[in-house]
Formats: structure tokens, sequence, C-alpha cells
């Protein structure tokens, strides 16, 4: 839904989308949304096409590799992948990062093969591949770097010449749609000081790293299901694969696994991984082809043998209880449509706002898209540079605002998270405890709760908010629904 509201507005800032701010991504998106007039679709068009693109670079690099048996295999274990199936129907970045993965990928391998030509393009791709994730030119800059040790001087200087081009005509327009290097990158800072920065290998116990490469370990498994165990062809003793493929794949891999295991990553965050799709896929591959190969079962037993597997990640994508299947996805989205139908009747927009939270399932973003008619602020407030400030969102438009933009609201209401989980229950309740429970109100409908009470509440929940709102950068309340209004309504017709 960031992507969607940046769609309309970019900015940064506000995590219209959030931080580094994926501006090749969102201006792709607006390009297909001027055809479908969905913005929705429009980015799950652009997941489905990155996905296809996807499974004709591997099977072509795996037929470079090893050949057409293993390239064959490995198209198929990405077919068949549960979590690329999930990430390839949804809008979200991972999909097309996997695809600009495996370009680059594909592409360095013709530059360090010899092939000096390709040079320029890789270079090219990889700088747009940062347009789309930004953290794409972290992970695969080293595979670039690594593919140029071979080529001629000028041919480096071409290359890291075109990096750069590319990487400043997309990256200054983007600084400016966002307010400036300052604000860009002050935006940037405050994200990494909420989230990533706070379990790094720096500042946390050596278990915190241990636990993310289990996460790394089970998501794989998750990924290929029972074909993942087609790793286990090397542990027999065979003739051993070309040493520089080896080395290749360490430098392609590397950067992110070391990232993810050392500095960042949730479960939630599986799509990340999906930028390793296309190494793993293709050394599965290979190793798949020579169990095949090598196995004396008669060929009805083999083919119902990988008609199981297939099987067994049909049932992980359709039945499992994560949240990349097919039930959980069902299930979420009948819950978000039982609040969006109940929390009107709970209250008027004009009279009751919402307070979200940063959840990744019923969260802060999910009542500010689907009840949009509502102001929706997000707890907690956030501690920026400039100190305390708010999330708030009304008709699919973010502004951070330095006081609690509570007036001329009597109510609020809690947008329910989850139902069934102990650990939303645990954190909602000890929520609830900031405020004083005998002028709370809890209704239950729908299978969620639903807490409100008066806004004379909120400062308790939000203490840091200044009491007089700065001039300028926070818009008042009035102005905000102003200027929403204009955008909606250009003939001056609408709301007043």
């Amino acid at each position: 839904m960031n992507f969607a509201l940046a769609m309309e507005r970019f900015d940064p800032r506000v995590h219209q989308p959030h931080p580094p701010g994926y501006f090749l991504y969102v201006t792709l998106g607006r390009v297909l949304n001027w055809a479908v007039h969905d913005a929705n679709l429009a980015l799950v068009i652009l997941s489905i096409a990155a996905s296809c693109g996807t499974i004709l670079v591997i099977y072509r690099l795996a037929i470079e590799w090893f050949g057409l048996s293993e390239s064959r295999f490995a198209s198929i274990l990405f077919l068949c992948s549960p979590i690329g199936w999930f990430h390839g129907i949804v809008a979200l970045t991972y999909s097309v990062e996997a695809f600009f993965s495996a370009l680059v990928g594909y592409l360095c391998w013709r530059v360090n093969c010899g092939n000096q030509a390709w040079v320029v393009s890789a270079g090219i791709i990889l700088g747009i591949s940062a347009g789309i994730r930004p953290s794409s030119l972290l992970f695969l800059g080293p595979i670039y770097l690594y593919s140029l040790r071979n080529a001629g001087p000028k041919r480096r200087l071409a290359g890291i010449a075109a990096l750069v081009v590319t990487l400043t005509a997309w990256g200054l327009p983007m600084i400016s749609a966002s307010g400036g290097f300052a604000v860009y990158f002050g935006a940037l800072a405050s994200l990494w000081r909420m989230v990533p920065s706070k379990n790094t290998v720096f500042n946390s116990s050596p278990a915190t790293s241990i636990a993310r490469a289990c996460t790394i370990v089970f998501i794989y498994l998750l990924s290929f299901g029972a074909a993942s165990l087609a790793a286990l062809a090397v542990l027999k003793r065979r003739a051993p694969a070309d040493a520089e493929k080896k080395h290749f794949t360490i430098v392609w891999v590397a950067p992110a696994l070391c990232f993810f295991t050392f500095i960042f990553l949730q479960f939630v965050n599986s799509g990340y991984l999906l930028l390793l799709t296309a190494p793993a896929c293709i050394w599965l591959g290979f190793w798949a082809s020579q169990l095949y190969r090598d196995c004396r079962w008669a060929m009805p037993f083999k083919l119902a043998v990988i008609a199981a597997c297939v099987t067994i990640n049909i049932l992980i994508f359709l039945e499992s209880p994560f949240y990349f299947s097919y039930r959980s996805v069902r299930q979420f989205e009948a819950q978000l449509e039982d609040i969006r139908k109940i929390l009107p009747q709970l209250g008027a927009a004009d009279e009751t706002l919402i307070v979200s939270f940063d959840s990744h399932f019923l969260g802060y973003r999910h009542a500010g898209y689907y009840l949009p008619d509502y102001l929706n602020i997000e707890y907690p407030e956030v501690n920026l540079g400039e100190g305390a400030r708010v999330f708030a969102m009304r008709h699919r438009d973010t502004r951070l605002f330095a006081e609690v933009p509570a007036t001329p609201y009597s109510r609020f209401v809690f947008f329910p998270l989850p139902g069934g989980d102990p650990t939303y229950d645990k954190y909602l309740a000890s929520v609830k405890r900031r405020l004083p429970d005998s002028r709370l109100r809890t209704i239950r409908a729908g299978g969620h709760d639903y807490v409100t009470g008066p806004t004379a509440l909120l400062p308790l929940l939000f203490p840091g908010s200044v009491k007089v709102q700065e001039q300028g950068v926070y818009p008042s309340l009035h102005s905000w629904t102003s200027d929403v209004n204009r955008r909606e309504h250009p003939s001056g017709e609408g709301t007043p």
C-alpha cells in the first residue's frame, strides 16, 4: 500500500513509500496504472511479468553453466516455489528485484567469461535495479566489480561511468521529488534508527544473528519444499563443478546473506531472499538433475517422486499456516473486509478517529487505505531528528504532525489487530494500560474487540507531541484537508 500511495504522491518522508523510496518501481507502477487505472493491479502485473522474466534468465544461465537437463530442473524449481508464487502475484518489489538479480548475474557472468561488450549493459542494468530496490546496489555491486577484473581499463571505466550515469538519472529526480537531499537522507536515517539498526551484530547478542541464520535456512526450506533435499547431492563423491562457477556464486550471494544474518531480517520479510533465487535454483537444478540421472529407479517411479515434491509445495502454498499461504491470505482479506464494514457502524468519520499500529497485518497502512474517510493516526509516535512526530492519514494521503490532530473529533477507536495471536493480544493490553480503564469501552463484533475512548485521552498515548503546531513543514489539519479536496475536486466542488 505504501507503493500505491506513492503513485498518488511520492514522499518518502511520510513513507509514501517508505525510505529509500524505490523510485523506478513507483514510476513503472504509474506507467502501468495509466493503462489499467488500478494501482494494485498495475503492481501485480509488474510482479507477474518479472517472475516470467526470472524464469527465462534462470533457464538461460543454467544452460550455459550445466546443460539442458539442469536448466529444466532449475526452471521447474522456480515455478514450484511457494514463496515465489506468493510474491509473484502481490504488489511488492521482491519479484522485480529477483528478476534484476538474475539478469545482472547473467550479464556479469558473460563479462566474467571475457565478453567485454556486456560491461556497459551490466552497469546500466545494475543502476536500474538500484532504482527498483536501492539495496540491490549493495548486494549486487560486488558481483559486478568481480566480473570487471578481467576487463580492460577502458571497459572498466566505461562500465563504472554507465552505472554512475544511470544512478544519477533516477537519483536526482527522486531527491527533488522528496524535497531535497536533507529531507530525503533525514528520512532514510530516521527509518534506519527506528528499525534495522536496533538489532545488528554490533549492538545485540550473537544469539540474534544465529536466530536470523536459522530463519534464512527455514525460508530456504519453505521456498523449495521437498526439492530443498536436492542439496544433499553435494555429499556424494563426484567430480566437482567448475571452481569458477562456485567462486562467482559465492560473490553473488555472500553480501546479501551476510547482511540478512548480521544486520536485519524478519520472517515476514522473507521476500528479501528472492534476490538469491536465481543462483539457488540453478545449483539446486544441477544437483536435482544429478540425482535424477544417477537414480536407478524405473521412469514411472522417478516421475512419481517429482509429482510428490510438486504436490508438497502446492500444499505448503495452499494450506500452511504461514503468512504467504493462500489460506492465510484469504483469512487476512476476510478479516480486513469485516473490519471495513463494522468499524463505520461504531462511529462516523466526522466524529471518530482511528488509532492504528505499526503492524504488517491489519496495521496503520491498512486502516488508512481501506477507510480513507477517517482520520487515521499511528501509534506510537516516532522520534525524528526534529523531535516527536505523529504519522496521520486521511483520504489516502499521509502527513507528519507535531501534535496529535484530534480536533474536532470526540472519540477514537483502536484499529483491531489480528485475532487469536497471543503476541498481538499482549501488545494491545500493554497499550490499554496507558489509559484509565474506566473511560474505555470494548465492543465485540465480527470476531474482533474494538476498544474506544474519548480523544481527551490521546495525550497519554502520545506524550512526546508538542502543544503548539509548527508552521510550514507540518500543516494544520484544516490546510491538509483543503489540499486533499483540491486534488480530488479541482473544479472547486466538494467538501469545503
